[in-house]
């Protein structure tokens, strides 16, 4: 299955101050984020950004901010095991919001369960394997392996940004492989 731009929406997960000092390759994460952030943004994709626990964990790094993004703060692991964002998400798929592209981190611990519960729901979901990290690399792997065998597609930035713009010759591929560089 490819992503459809009209039916995905971008999920970064805690991807905050305090915790990405400890993660494993945190800039290439962060600059892939970062890259998704701005293909959602060109093509006007809902954003919806976690953050685990900022009283402690501090806010979502300052590249990652932008105006439209929705921000939850949440103290379960799954996105989906947070009322008010299992309320969004909800009525996002009402809308017809059906994708999910979640990058982020840790890995194995947020990211792969808010894409397992999201899976479960009935939602398409696509974890993009560069950009996401834990703080240890074999963490990581696990956490791919089993997002796989649960049928979540793991794919990479390019993918991601090739999918959401379908076809070569359009505005919206001239903005979006302008972000590959």
């Amino acid at each position: 299955m490819l992503i459809e731009a009209s039916k995905a929406c971008l999920l970064i997960v805690d991807m905050q101050e305090k915790l990405l000092p400890v993660i494993d390759e945190a800039e290439r994460v962060a600059d892939n984020c970062v890259l998704l952030l701005q293909a959602a943004e060109k093509l006007d994709l809902p954003i919806i950004v976690s953050e685990q626990y900022p009283k402690g964990l501090g806010p979502t790094i300052q590249e990652l901010e932008h105006r439209s993004a929705m921000i939850f703060d949440k103290l379960s692991f799954s996105v989906w095991r947070n009322e008010e964002l299992k309320s969004h998400f909800t009525k996002m798929e009402e809308s017809g919001f059906k994708h999910v592209i979640i990058c982020g981190v840790e890995a194995h611990v947020c990211v792969l369960q808010s894409a397992l519960d999201l899976a479960k729901a009935g939602f398409e979901v696509f974890v993009v394997a560069d950009a996401v990290s834990s703080r240890a690399p074999e963490s990581v792997d696990l956490a791919l392996a089993r997002m796989r065998a649960q049928g979540v597609h793991v794919i990479n930035v390019e993918m991601a940004v090739f999918e959401l713009a379908g076809k070569a010759g359009t505005p919206e591929f001239k903005a979006l492989s302008a972000l590959i560089k």
